[in-house]
């Protein structure tokens, strides 16, 4: 019905781009099911409320990815079954995530292709952090409590799930396809009908559920409109190698910010499920109740941070909180954040695919966020710095450096996007590795910097913090 509506306007842009970004997400069809489940099915008994999310989910992932659905029940009941049969111990933790990740690569080797494809691997990589998150809880629900964070607690499971728990949990119609990430015990207050903002009945939640839901539509046409005039394919082109530096600059900076409104526009609509059947209520503050629980993106940090950790902290949300509470936090035990960082990003590169593209994204994140961390510090720590940031040349000043965030980021995402060494590489080289020149050199000038723009007395302090 979706298509057939669209079907006029799709006439005047990429058709392609416009169903492939609806289809990805397949998330429109999750807001009749969030409207059953509040209407007719809202005061039922948890196991009626485990079969409808199973069986709705599984109604998706079937008509995205026919017969190949297999292959999420599969995991779903070997993870259950490691659960119940080898109990709350590291050899659950550790045999979870071989598994799933091994599944999981396997499928990215039989299923690779060159080009960014919609097959049953994607919503499998976002059930694989969730099944490895669900392993993960269970064992730290038999942990002393202060031996884990306010989030590990939160989440932390008392008893081993039963079996439709778990299916439930994996298959809920608002976040198997493309996520959000959420916790079993976030999915067992839904089902207890905790997630209200009218304690005993459904939430009042279509009104923000519709702005999610406007707004990500908003993020489609845009994305449907403009992503055709910046293709992916022009990159490997003898035209554009032709084209004068600047524009080669230009046109990968404006293929990046239209590129992405597809991400954004799943993760919108997907939210906005959530927020339909309640999963999104995350309680009341001084009074205003908050539907943010699910939220993948802060749409307006996301449009207006010049800082490349701003656009990290309003994108995929939901996958970077799961990395940092799994990931990041379980290596402290290392002593070195640094490490603990880089070990992050390397899990998240292996978890997004084995092409090389990916690990040249993240690499580059890695050394962009630390030399923004030093440059941050640096203005922090000198006075004239600090002084021309709050001067009125502040607005000149904010627009380079959105335009350095902007081309960068775009510099990164082209190996993400284009996955395979010899379209990247190609693409790199066009800009003379902008990229790795700029920052390599920013990282190699931050002491000479220091050293010219901050007084003597702030240097030995910042070395003794």
């Amino acid at each position: 019905v979706l298509r057939n509506l669209l079907q006029p306007f799709s006439l005047y842009v990429n058709r392609g781009k416009w169903f492939s970004c609806i289809n990805k997400s397949a998330s429109p069809a999750g807001y009749p099911f969030a409207l059953v489940y509040r209407w007719f099915l809202f005061y039922q008994p948890a196991t009626v409320l485990h079969l409808f999310h199973t069986l709705s989910g599984l109604a998706l992932a079937v008509f995205n990815f026919g017969p190949q659905v297999y292959h999420s029940a599969v995991c779903v009941l070997v993870q259950f079954l490691m659960l119940r049969l080898m109990g709350r111990t590291v050899t659950t933790v550790l045999s979870s995530f071989v598994f799933q990740m091994v599944y999981l690569l396997a499928g990215y080797y039989y299923t690779a292709t060159e080009e960014y494809d919609i097959k049953w691997t994607m919503p499998h990589c976002v059930l694989t952090l969730k099944l490895i998150g669900l392993s993960l809880d269970y064992y730290d629900g038999g942990k002393e409590a202060v031996s884990l964070c306010v989030c590990q607690k939160s989440a932390a499971l008392t008893s081993v799930p039963s079996l439709l728990e778990v299916f439930g949990f994996s298959y809920f119609y608002g976040g198997f396809l493309v996520g959000p990430q959420f916790t079993l015990q976030s999915y067992k207050k839904l089902v207890a009908r905790e997630l209200t903002d009218t304690p005993g009945k459904p939430p009042n939640s279509a009104l923000p559920a519709m702005r999610r839901f406007a707004l990500g539509f908003l993020f489609l046409v845009i994305y449907a409109m403009f992503s055709p005039y910046f293709p992916d394919s022009y990159f490997l082109t003898d035209e554009f190698e032709a084209q004068p530096f600047w524009y080669r600059c230009v046109f990968m900076l404006l293929w990046a910010k239209f590129n992405l409104y597809k991400y954004v526009t799943c993760w919108l609509i997907a939210e906005g499920v959530c927020i339909l059947s309640g999963l999104g209520y995350n309680g009341a503050v001084e009074g205003k109740h908050r539907w943010d629980a699910c939220a993948n993106m802060k749409v307006w940090l996301f449009e207006t941070t010049p800082r490349f950790q701003g656009t990290i902290d309003s994108f995929n949300i939901n996958t970077n909180e799961w990395a940092a509470r799994n990931v990041f936090k379980r290596c402290r035990f290392l002593g070195n954040k640094a490490m603990s960082h880089i070990l992050t990003l390397l899990f998240l590169t292996v978890w997004h695919g084995l092409h090389s593209g990916y690990v040249i994204c993240f690499s580059m994140e890695f050394l962009i966020i630390m030399v923004e961390k030093q440059f941050v510090a640096l203005v922090n720590d000198s006075p004239t710095l600090t002084k021309l940031a709050n001067s009125s040349l502040y607005p000149l000043l904010y627009v380079v450096q959105q335009f350095i965030h902007w081309l960068f980021m775009a510099y990164s995402l082209v190996p993400f996007c284009l996955l395979t060494y010899d379209k990247w590489l190609r693409v790199h080289m066009s800009v003379y590795f902008l990229g790795h020149v700029f920052f390599l050199v920013a990282f190699l000038s931050v002491p000479y910097l220091r050293k010219a723009l901050v007084p003597k007395k702030e240097r030995g302090q910042a070395k003794q913090d």
